[in-house]
């Protein structure tokens, strides 16, 4: 089982479209580690994900950069979290992080990144701009078997649609 991937986006609503099939293939305990510039795409991707876990359409996904948790209820809870404005790996524990990560729902957090020390499994994603416009380029680790399984259904099912992001 390859627990490394990449792929190239060629728009928004790609990088959306491919957090889909990470959501429709989610299951309970699911952490993901989205990195990358501002503007890179996180939260295009992170929105992708709650579509694919049924969150409503009618619900705005959005980065918590000022709440530093959003929870968002599809057929799992999206614990959404942004870490760009904490500094101390201790503030982690007061805003609740160990308490959802492998929880009940799918763990999704921004800027995990700016704690190099802290590496838990789970699906590392990379995000970085591409030489045309809209373009992204993302790169997938899994760290941990949980996330390796995760990565190859995500695949299996990109593999199986003819939906492409």
């Amino acid at each position: 089982m390859s627990t490394d991937w990449q792929l190239a986006s060629h728009s928004d609503e790609a990088t959306r479209a491919c957090g889909r099939f990470f959501g429709r293939t989610a299951a309970a305990g699911d952490a993901l580690f989205l990195c990358g510039e501002l503007g890179a795409g996180k939260t295009c991707f992170a929105k992708g994900v709650a579509e694919g876990l049924g969150v409503p359409a009618s619900v705005p996904v959005t980065s918590p950069s000022y709440t530093l948790l959003n929870l968002y209820q599809g057929r799992l809870p999206l614990y959404h979290f942004d870490l760009y404005r904490l500094g101390d790996p201790d503030e982690l524990l007061q805003i609740g992080f160990d308490e959802c990560l492998y929880g009940q729902g799918v763990t999704l957090v921004e800027w995990l990144d700016r704690f190099p020390d802290l590496q838990p499994d789970g699906l590392l994603v990379r995000l970085d701009y591409g030489t045309g416009a809209g373009e992204r380029h993302l790169s997938f680790t899994a760290r941990g078997t949980q996330a390796a399984a995760w990565l190859q259904r995500a695949r299996q099912l990109l593999a199986e649609t003819e939906e492409r992001p």
